[in-house]
């Protein structure tokens, strides 16, 4: 479970995200970030579709997904927003390896920008 604090919640931050940051796909997952100016540690948010499966599907993933992030929260910079969408192949896949490629991929590019 991701802290409370580290949890996005406003569909205003998701709308933010997915807009006017940074994607990068693979496989099974899209991941955007999106770097803000503040301070406040860095805080994710998941979108997982009905098109990924049915309700233990989708929690199952999502709770791998979580489980994942939680690990990578340190190497995110400050202010960031990360969203993580699952895409319908991410039932097959593995999840954390991927996420984890993804992830790595995803900040590289967002210090390259600066």
């Amino acid at each position: 479970m991701l802290p409370r604090n580290a949890r996005l919640t406003s569909p205003e931050e998701f709308a933010r995200t997915t807009k006017s940051g940074l994607r990068l796909a693979s496989s099974s997952l899209v991941v955007y970030l999106y770097q803000s100016q503040t301070l406040e540690p860095a805080r994710c948010g998941l979108i997982i579709s009905k098109s990924v499966g049915g309700s233990v599907v989708r929690h199952k993933i999502a709770r791998l997904i979580r489980h994942s992030l939680r690990d990578h929260l340190s190497q995110l910079p400050k202010g960031a927003l990360l969203v993580v969408r699952a895409l319908p192949t991410a039932t097959t896949s593995e999840i954390r390896d991927e996420l984890t490629k993804t992830l790595g991929k995803l900040i590289v590019k967002n210090l390259a920008k600066k």
